[in-house]
C-alpha cells in the first residue's frame, strides 16, 4: 500500500517526530511504500493568498473557491498544492501527525487544509462527504496533547476530546476519507509543564510510542467512524427523521 504521513511540528527532535519516524519504520517494514510530507522543512506555505494564483479568473476580486477551481480546470495550480493533492491521490492511507495547539491543529496545517483541499478539484457541491473524491482511502490523525488524558474527557478543564478533534475529522470525511477513531497520545507535556516525575514520564512516552506502532498494525482493518452520508439527509441537509442517529430533543 501507498502511505503518505503529514507530519506537522516545527522541532525535529520533538515527540512528534518520534512517532512520525515509528511510522515510517513500521509500515515500511511491513512492505508499504511510505511518504512524508513535513511542512515545515519544506516550507509549506500555509496562507492562501491572491499571489499564488497566476493569470486569475478575476483580477479585480479576489475569491478563493474561485480561483482554486479556476485553476483547477486549468492545471495550473501552485506547485506546492499540486505536490501536495498528487500525493494524496496516490495514498491508500494519510496519517496525520501534529500536536493539539490552543484546542485544534496548528496554524501550519489548518492552512494546509485550506489551500490543499481545492474546490473543483477535492470537492464539490455534488462531490463531497460519502461522494467525496478520496472516497475510499483511509485517514488518521495521531495527534499529541501536553495535558493528561483525564482531562479531556466531558466536563474536563481541556474539554472533551470528542468535541475538539470534531472539525479536522469532519474536514477529512467532507473530502471522501474513511476517517479512523484518532489516536492520542496524551501528557507529552512541555514548556515547564509537569504532571509526573522524570521517570514515570520517560516510561509513559515509552509505553505511548510502543501502543502508536501496535496500532498501525491494524489500520486495514479497523472501522472507520460512521458519520451520516446523502442518503441520510433531507433536502434541508438535516437527518431525516427515521434514522438512528437522528438527534431529538
Amino acid at each position: 500500500m501507498n502511505i503518505l504521513i503529514v507530519h506537522c511540528h516545527p522541532e525535529p527532535r520533538s515527540f512528534n517526530a518520534a512517532l512520525t519516524d515509528i511510522a515510517m519504520a513500521s509500515l515500511t517494514q511491513e512492505g508499504h511504500e511510505v511518504h512524508v510530507s513535513d511542512l515545515y522543512a519544506e516550507g509549506f506555505d500555509p496562507v492562501e493568498r491572491a499571489s499564488h494564483f497566476n493569470s486569475r479568473a478575476d483580477p479585480e476580486y479576489f475569491s478563493a473557491l474561485t480561483e482554486q477551481r479556476h485553476h483547477v480546470q486549468s492545471d495550473t495550480l501552485p506547485s506546492d498544492v499540486q505536490r501536495e493533492i498528487d500525493r494524496l491521490r496516490q495514498a491508500d492511507l494519510v496519517i496525520l501527525q501534529f500536536p493539539l495547539w490552543w484546542h485544534a491543529q496548528p496554524a501550519m496545517l489548518k492552512g494546509w487544509f485550506d489551500r490543499v483541499f481545492v474546490y473543483g478539484g477535492l470537492y464539490s457541491g455534488t462531490y463531497r462527504y460519502d461522494r467525496g473524491p478520496l472516497k475510499g482511502k483511509r485517514a488518521i490523525c495521531s495527534v499529541t496533547t501536553g495535558a493528561p488524558a483525564s482531562t479531556f474527557s466531558p466536563g474536563g478543564r481541556s474539554g472533551d476530546i470528542a468535541t475538539l478533534m470534531w472539525p479536522i475529522l469532519c474536514s477529512l470525511y467532507y473530502v471522501g476519507f474513511d476517517v479512523l477513531p484518532p489516536h492520542i497520545t496524551y501528557g507529552v507535556q512541555g514548556g515547564g509543564l509537569s504532571y509526573q516525575d522524570e521517570l514515570a514520564f520517560h516510561d509513559h512516552l515509552e509505553q505511548a510510542k510502543h501502543q502508536w506502532e501496535t496500532r498501525l498494525r491494524h489500520w486495514q482493518t479497523e472501522k472507520a467512524i460512521p458519520f451520516t452520508g446523502w442518503q441520510d439527509w433531507d433536502e434541508q441537509g438535516q437527518t431525516v427523521d427515521a434514522h438512528p442517529l437522528r438527534w431529538r430533543t
